[in-house]
């Protein structure tokens, strides 16, 4: 993965933080799904550990990382390097799964979005808590 980490920036101070020690943060939190308060201590801070995360989504350094971890993987069990066929369930077929009928249905706006809106103060709305809304 070293080839694919990007250099420090030039010019500011010397990185301080041990990068290995970020890939394994991130590699943790990936594989174990916790959540970025449950990182263990002996790992650099959940704040550094997210930075680089967020910054190596930004630059596309994750992506590069996973594409040459997944040509490794697919050589290593002696497969070329992308599949050449892929099975997709169709809606007549056993055991399709509930997520792929409902894909069928609605597409990209049945969706949910990965983020719940803003909730409304009350008191902002001038609607008493012990008066019910009619639906």
């Amino acid at each position: 993965m070293e080839p694919h980490i990007p250099p420090a920036k030039r010019g500011g101070n010397k990185r301080t933080v041990n990068v290995r020690e970020v890939v394994d943060g991130l590699m943790y939190v990936l594989s174990t799904g916790c959540q970025w308060r449950a990182i263990p201590k002996d790992l650099p801070a959940r704040s550094t550990i997210y930075d680089y995360f967020d910054l190596w989504s930004w630059d596309g350094t994750l992506d590069r990382i996973h594409d040459a971890l997944y040509l490794r993987c697919r050589e290593a069990a002696s497969r070329e390097a992308s599949p050449t066929a892929a099975i997709i369930p169709g809606s007549k077929s056993p055991g399709t799964s509930q997520s792929a009928k409902s894909a069928e249905k609605g597409g990209r706006a049945s969706i949910r979005p990965a983020t719940t809106p803003a909730r409304q103060s009350r008191a902002r709305s001038g609607t008493s808590s012990s008066i019910r809304k009619a639906c």
